[in-house]
């Protein structure tokens, strides 16, 4: 989770009041990861999509059982190396990192982010259309992109906005 205290101050609340609560809070805090999803995609897209999953987990039970019992480290870059972020989930909880991590399970390198947000969003997931056309590369294994897809998805979905 992004911080100890934000960990400490917002995980109980799911369990005070219901996921709705939690999803209202959510899009407060999130207007910017709104903003993209509804506009033009920038070039802090990957880093809001990211910090908004992690408000997400924190704030929502039904949200959090998408990484429950799930492992995995993604790396995400631009092929310029402009944009780096890293994201690694263990033992329920999700860790964003503002660097390169060396032990990935899967690197998405693509070429900017309007290609990332094509990428994950597009209907039915069509990565094969993504890589033919050279706008994203993907290293390891992709399982983990897709389960990285659906969670983007849902929570587009929870934001009222997918």
């Amino acid at each position: 989770m992004a911080s100890r205290m934000k960990r400490i101050a917002l995980r109980p609340l799911p369990y005070l009041f219901t996921d709705w609560v939690g999803q209202l809070i959510a899009r407060l805090f999130s207007r910017k990861l709104m903003r993209q999803f509804c506009g033009e995609v920038t070039d802090t897209f990957v880093e809001l999509l990211l910090k908004g999953m992690d408000l997400a987990f924190c704030l929502s039970k039904g949200f959090r059982k998408n990484i429950r019992g799930f492992e995995g480290r993604y790396l995400f870059q631009t092929a310029d190396g402009l944009i780096v972020t890293s994201a690694t989930f263990r033992k329920g909880n999700m860790r964003v990192h503002e660097a390169a991590i060396d032990d990935w399970d899967v690197r998405v390198t693509f070429k900017d982010a309007p290609a990332l947000n094509a990428f994950l969003f597009s209907k039915d997931q069509d990565i094969l259309d993504s890589v033919l056309a050279d706008d994203v590369e993907v290293d390891g294994n992709m399982n983990y992109v897709y389960k990285f897809g659906f969670m983007a998805r849902d929570l587009s979905r929870r934001l009222g906005v997918g």
